[in-house]
Parts: structure tokens; sequence; C-alpha cells
């Protein structure tokens, strides 16, 4: 899963969270912190929270891209490692 509904209770309603890479997420958190921001629990975590009523549908659609990439590059990664792609994190809640 790339983008979902951020589930843990100090997120905004209605947000979803975007896996990226760490270097990405702090360049949108530096360009737009008015669209993208984190919480304490999120820190540790390789994803953005997006307040989607300042996001263009142009940047979600940038956003979404960018997920799709991160997660298909580590999958690529894994299998080459023989090793199953993120079990151990599937059960976090964001």
């Amino acid at each position: 899963m790339f983008v979902c509904m951020a589930s843990h209770k100090s997120a905004e309603p209605n947000t979803p969270v975007v896996m990226l890479d760490f270097a990405e997420r702090e360049a949108l958190l530096e360009e737009a912190p008015e669209t993208y921001y984190l919480k304490e629990h999120d820190l540790t975590y390789p994803c953005v929270l997006v307040r989607l009523s300042s996001a263009s549908a142009d940047a979600l659609e940038d956003l979404v891209r960018s997920a799709h990439r991160f997660l298909a590059g580590l999958a690529r990664k894994g299998r080459r490692a023989g090793a199953s792609f993120a079990t151990s994190d599937r059960s976090r809640t964001h």
C-alpha cells in the first residue's frame, strides 16, 4: 500500500498518508508546510501526511506516482536480497 487514510489519532481528519523516501518528504515539508505535515508518530516512517484542502490535483497525482516509484524500488531491492517486502512494517498503524 503506498497511499491510505491516516488512522493514528494524532493525524488531522481526512488525511491521507503517502509513503515516500525521507529526502523527498523533507523537500515537500520545506516547500509546502501548509499542505504536507508530520506528527511525532510519523517521524520514523518514510511517509508524509497531506492536507487535501490545500493540495492541488496535479500535486496529488505527482505524489501518488512518487509513492509508487518509491515502493516499487523497495520491492525490487527486497527481491534481489531474497527477502520478503516490508513484512515487519505491514502491521504498523499510521
